[in-house]
């Protein structure tokens, strides 16, 4: 691997040529150095034997053809067995000082597999560890070689040496240098822009590899792994992960027919978690992996792209990226005719005018609409109003940029949300906002989620929210958020089918997100599948015991399966006071514990009655006292509440659908019946 040094070196050295085996690299099991070409080790795992000394791999006594570096490289890693071996580690001890690409290294290591047989996902011996290096899985014994004399310089076979001659570029640089530095107030364009490219241009290279595409009946699944940040500045954290969900949400743009991309939340758990690639297939149900890092000498910037393929953890592709700061804004009509003339995916004639068409945004505007978005997804009150700073910044520097008006609207109306500012003023400025976004840019996916949230949490307009919901959907089958949102709607108006099929869908895009478990267990609880509720409700908590509404929605679900006994352990773990005497009213309620009932929904409505309305209203419903219900309902449309959204599916009002009261309550908050 690569570092600023080396980035910044003006003069790299030429790689050892590849063409002859020479016992100088080999390793000692000591130091990792032998000390003369007479001294040497054989290292025996399974059916193989590896000569140091003869620089000979044999299987069962047949010899076994490697080139010399990828013998240097088995050796390495025999030698370091059963343990992570780190990128860097690994070209230090084969390469020493000379600069090899990292791409080179994964292509030895496919090579070196191949040679072993190295294909039972369930046997393998070398196992790539994501974005920080290999695993040698083998038990090794080591011996003294045999004192059998040999050249110090062995000449490698004719058919060693025509793959030789092939792979002789893999250590050769390309040559290119990163050009002169950019001024700084470039340095983030060039960044957006790489990103775009590096995109497209991993899609494009699939041409090279007809094996990875799939039966057209079955969709490519990829993870793009969080931007590795090799920046040495932790203050660039923020452009890692910005360049991270651009990239998923650009993939994901290209072809939801044929690509599903896992969303940003679920692979952002291995950011800082050395975790096995295969590992990573299983618990993301994906066939590829795209791994990433950014680099950074001075003012000038490198990210480094490498397609992996899961099954037998193959390197497909990789690619390195430096800009010259006059090239940066000239990237996407570069990217334009990549796509026209590379790429695999079938793309319609609009996706490729949308990929053709440039969209350049000043380098300061973007800076300051990552860092918002940084901001906004660390989810505590300070963070939020630092993002709401930083996307307010974005839009005075560039007012033509609708994403940040799109960011600055959802952070305002959680500002309002959490009672940060006015809630009246908070919603109206998010309306604005948002309605800036649509005006620069109509066919915005996100902006069409934030009137979902808007119309259905400001305005109680459900049919309007649904057709937002829709348009976001269309526009980007591939989100999660999207998909989220209109199974969100469809649950709100009693359409279960098509609510419990986009929530699957959701999961499927982010299996590790709690929050898309939670909304699936939920959307099944209002379609009055209580036991399917229960195991994903589950499933959310195991993934996070933070998520919301977590414990009390599994409360609620237990509760509809008559299981109140089994409520109670997830009632004692809700963090809020309001929802936990909420809750607790209920389930002693059902337990026939009438008196504890009775005092926990006092003091909910002693403590809390100006803002839990509707949880009041719950209690009486499901206790079948319908006037007292129906008055807090009313108090709760008063508060504006929120919940009030979920009264036609809410199973805990069942008692009250016989009530003409009920219909004309549903008719208030434009509500089916």
């Amino acid at each position: 691997m690569k570092n600023s040094e080396s980035i910044a070196s003006h003069a790299l050295r030429a790689p050892q040529d590849d063409r002859v085996a020479t016992p100088s690299a080999t390793g000692n099991p000591g130091n990792g150095t032998e000390s003369s070409p007479t001294a040497g080790y054989v290292y025996r795992f399974g059916q193989f034997t590896l000569d140091s000394r003869k620089r000979i791999l044999s299987r069962a006594g047949s010899p076994v053809i490697l080139t010399a570096k990828a013998f240097d490289v088995l050796l390495f890693l025999t030698q370091h067995p059963n343990r992570l071996v780190a990128k860097e580690e690994l070209l230090k001890g084969v390469w020493g000082d000379t600069f090899v690409e990292e791409g080179n290294l994964t292509q030895y290591i496919s090579h070196v597999r191949k040679a072993l047989g190295d294909a039972s996902e369930d046997a393998r011996l070398i196992v790539t560890i994501a974005r920080k290096g290999y695993q040698f899985t083998a038990d090794v014994t080591v011996g003294e070689a045999a004192d059998t004399a040999t050249s110090a310089g062995v000449q490698v076979s004719i058919a060693e040496r025509s793959l030789a001659g092939t792979q002789a570029g893999l250590e050769r640089p390309s040559g290119e240098r990163i050009p002169g530095a950019p001024r700084p107030r470039q340095k983030t364009v060039v960044m957006g822009a790489s990103a775009v490219l590096l995109v497209i241009v991993s899609v494009a290279s699939w041409r090279n590899f007809p094996s990875m595409a799939p039966p057209r009946s079955q969709k490519i699944m990829l993870a793009v792994l969080p931007f590795e940040n090799l920046t040495g500045d932790p203050d660039k954290e923020y452009l890692a992960d910005g360049l991270t969900e651009e990239t998923i949400a650009q993939l994901g743009r290209l072809n939801p027919e044929q690509l599903d991309v896992i969303a940003r939340t679920s692979v952002m758990g291995y950011k800082h978690k050395p975790e096995r690639l295969d590992q990573i297939g299983r618990d993301l149900s994906v066939q590829y992996v795209l791994e990433n890092s950014l680099r950074k000498s001075g003012d000038q910037m490198r990210i480094t792209s490498q397609l992996l393929r899961v099954k037998d953890q193959s390197h497909l592709w990789s690619h390195d990226y430096d800009y010259r700061v006059q090239d940066a804004l000239t990237v996407q009509d570069e990217v334009a005719r990549a796509v026209a003339r590379e790429i695999q995916l079938r793309l319609t004639a609009q996706r490729e005018a949308e990929l053709a068409r440039s969209l350049p945004v000043k380098p300061e505007a973007f800076g300051a609409y990552l860092q918002g978005r940084y901001f906004f997804q660390r989810n505590t009150d300070n963070d939020t109003n630092m993002a709401a700073r930083y996307y307010e910044r974005a839009t005075q520097l560039d007012p033509s940029y609708a994403p940040a008006w799109v960011g600055l609207s959802r952070t305002r109306h959680w500002q309002a949300v959490r009672g940060l500012i006015p809630a009246e003023e908070g919603n109206r400025l998010a309306q604005e906002a948002v309605e800036r976004a649509l005006s620069l840019n109509p066919k915005l996916a996100a902006a069409y989620i934030e009137v979902c949230r808007l119309k259905l949490f400001v305005d109680f307009d459900l049919a309007a929210a649904d057709a937002a919901a829709r348009r976001a959907v269309a526009l980007e089958p591939g989100d999660p958020a999207s998909l989220t949102a209109a199974a969100g709607t469809a649950k709100f108006l009693g359409r279960s089918d098509e609510a419990l099929q986009l929530s699957h869908r959701a999961v499927g895009l982010d299996p590790l997100n709690a929050g898309s478990w939670d909304s699936l267990a939920e959307a099944e609880l209002f379609a009055g599948r209580f036991d399917e509720a229960a195991v994903h409700a589950r499933k959310a908590l195991e993934l996070s015991a933070d998520v919301w509404p977590g414990h009390i929605l599994l409360s609620k679900i237990y509760l509809m399966q008559g299981r109140p006994k089994d409520a109670l352990p997830e009632i004692e773990r809700v963090r809020y006071d309001a929802q936990r005497a909420f809750m607790y009213a209920l389930a002693y309620y059902a337990m026939g514990r009438r008196k504890e009932s009775d005092t926990a929904l006092g003091e909910l409505i002693a403590k809390y009655h100006a803002r839990a309305a509707y949880s009041i209203a719950t209690i009486y419903a499901f206790e079948n006292r319908s006037d007292q219900a129906f008055d807090w309902l009313d108090r709760a449309l008063a508060q504006h509440a929120g919940d009030v959204i979920g009264t036609g599916v809410d199973p805990f009002l069942k008692s009250l659908h016989n009530e003409p009261r009920y219909a004309a309550f549903l008719k208030k908050v434009h509500l089916p019946n």
